[in-house]
């Protein structure tokens, strides 16, 4: 089912036959990643907790590709593991693995409570880091590649009600630079992507409780996002990108 992919094939783009598991596959950001390596021929394990947009994100990769449903709540361990024991009976590779789910809760910290920032770290860093670590031996055979997608305030913030939500993200980035270093010298390659303001569902959810009129035009693009990702995952071995930043092209 995994073939491997030439040196000709690499440089044009084309993905057939490798593996992909892409989390947060229902909507946004990953949504766009998932459908964009479904186009390039990768099979597709989606994974998502919304049962009807992961399945109309299945439905459309099919028209390209094979690919699989697997809606689950991340934070959950043996979710994992049902996963997992999916992969290892269809051939145990993993080429590709996208980390797109994540959760945000705005509030500065006098008003923020402790239960939210254990659900964020529980979906934005302990659920890639365990289900990376599992996914290990598959993607060190396969000398495959993993992408997070994380956001501008893992680098820096600049607002004070993204304290809980961008302390994840900064720890999402060491789980990253460091698994890097871990990898790099099995043939894996780590890239981290910093995203700005992007047309998403979390994003117009945001501004509705904000009651700030949303307009997704002036924001980037999911699609966009997807174009840059799929590029790196597609340069020759030669060549590793490790950090991308991207931001809308208007900056209010």
């Amino acid at each position: 089912m995994l073939n491997t992919l030439t040196s000709e094939a690499i440089c044009s783009g084309q993905l057939k036959g490798r593996l992909a598991v892409v989390t947060g596959a229902s909507s946004g950001v990953g949504r766009a990643i998932a459908l964009s390596l479904a186009r390039r021929g990768a099979y597709l394990c989606a994974i998502g907790r919304n049962s009807k947009a992961l399945e109309e994100t299945v439905a459309a990769a099919q028209e390209s590709a094979m690919a699989t449903a697997f809606k689950m709540d991340l934070t959950v361990k043996e979710n994992l593991e049902t996963l997992v024991s999916h992969l290892d009976e269809n051939g145990g590779k993993v080429d590709i693995l996208v980390h797109s789910a994540g959760v945000i809760h705005q509030n500065p910290m006098e008003r923020a409570r402790i239960a939210d920032f254990d659900c964020q770290y529980a979906t934005n860093v302990r659920a890639p880091y365990l289900l990376t670590q599992l996914l290990l031996p598959f993607l060190t055979k396969a000398q495959g590649q993993v992408v997070f997608i994380n956001s501008s305030v893992g680098l820096a913030v600049k607002r004070p009600e993204v304290g809980q939500y961008a302390a994840t993200k900064h720890a999402l980035k060491a789980v990253a630079d460091s698994l890097r270093e871990e990898l790099n010298p099995k043939g894996v390659r780590v890239l981290t992507v910093y995203l700005g303001r992007t047309a998403t569902p979390m994003q117009e959810a945001l501004y509705r409780d904000e009651r700030r009129p949303y307009h997704p035009e002036r924001f980037l693009q999911p699609e966009d996002v997807a174009s840059v990702v799929v590029h790196a995952l597609t340069l020759p071995r030669t060549a590793e990108v490790t950090d991308i930043s991207i931001r809308p092209m208007a900056q209010s």
